[in-house]
């Protein structure tokens, strides 16, 4: 938890996904989060009881409420009105209860993924890692991609000026369209599963555990793991082949659907990669055979070759994209 406090006025930022809340403030102006903390939706059966312990938190480390001047909560849901409710999280909240807690009536709420966006042209080279050839062009549309809980997509474009627009949306529940006849086999599986097929179910932990039930089903093989973490460090040390050849697909279908958003959006600023699960992953990824899917897109295979891929490295971005948001709400 920060402790260099006390400061004047300041901003509540949030990160709220599927899985865990993470909660930071900054000084108005600033765009370095200090995190108050990191908690998890299971230790918290209520955001009001959550909200309530932040209260607290606020109150030790000495800000003082009256300087409290924005809050802004990125959500893993997609903000309509005054009630909340999270996609992949039981969690359920109106704004009024947030205003009822905080003591502070202006509050911004937007996709968590839109706040990931807003801070990709201020990550350095040492917030990302590349991933293959290709380069960022600035000034030029930037994509991020995510897969964790679920699968967040949002995207930043620039006007004449120079200034910013993010451009929120939920691409992660497009449909998964599959280019080989194994991805043709497990889209087959997980139909009689689900009423539609998502990309969501397989880019997300969730879908880890799908495809490798799927690709055991098709190989007639024992699937013995049943979470995405345990499938994960078992292809990493090689023990299992199923769950090597999981981790392979996941990245494959991960380069095909970043591709498609490359050329939906024209992100010749660079597609990053964002999300829980990717960073543990990056050596694997580089030999996986997610940077062909990326650029194997037949006549317009040469525009996105020159476009970055990218992993980010910083460990918050979606409050450095609260705080940028803050800041651009307090100039207007």
């Amino acid at each position: 938890m920060a402790s260099d406090a006390p400061v004047a006025n300041w901003h509540l930022l949030a990160d709220i996904g599927g899985t865990h809340a993470r909660f930071a403030y900054a000084a108005a102006g600033e765009t370095c989060p200090k995190i108050i903390g990191v908690y998890t939706s299971e230790a918290f059966p209520s955001f009001a009881g959550l909200l309530g312990q932040l209260r607290l938190y606020c109150q030790r480390l000495s800000l003082p409420e009256t300087g409290l001047t924005q809050i802004c909560l990125a959500v893993a849901a997609t903000p309509v009105g005054n009630e909340i409710r999270l996609t992949n999280n039981a969690w359920c909240f109106s704004l009024d209860e947030v205003v009822e807690q905080m003591g502070c009536p202006r509050i911004r709420v937007v996709n968590d993924f839109a706040a990931t966006a807003r801070c990709l042209p201020h990550l350095g080279a040492e917030n990302r890692v590349a991933v293959g050839v290709g380069s960022s062009l600035a000034g030029h549309p930037m994509v991020a991609i995510g897969p964790g809980t679920g699968t967040g997509v949002s995207s930043i474009a620039f006007d004449m000026h120079g200034r910013a627009m993010v451009l929120s949306g939920e691409g992660g529940h497009v449909d998964f369209s599959p280019t080989s006849d194994l991805e043709v086999a497990v889209l087959q599986h997980l139909r009689n599963r689900y009423e539609r097929v998502s990309i969501e179910r397989i880019l997300s932990g969730p879908g880890i555990t799908n495809l490798y039930h799927a690709l055991g089903e098709i190989n007639d093989q024992p699937t013995p793991l049943h979470s995405s973490e345990a499938i994960g460090a078992a292809a990493l040390t090689g023990q299992e082949a199923m769950a090597v050849e999981t981790m392979k697909l996941f990245f494959a279908v991960l380069g095909s659907a970043a591709g498609d958003f490359a050329l939906t959006l024209g992100a010749r600023g660079g597609v990053y990669i964002a999300g829980g699960i990717v960073p543990d992953y990056i050596d694997f990824m580089k030999e996986s055979e997610f940077r062909a899917r990326f650029e194997a897109k037949g006549r317009f295979a040469s525009f996105n070759t020159s476009i970055g891929t990218y992993v980010i490295a910083h460990p918050h971005p979606g409050l450095l994209g609260a705080a940028l948001l803050c800041n651009e709400a307090e100039a207007e």
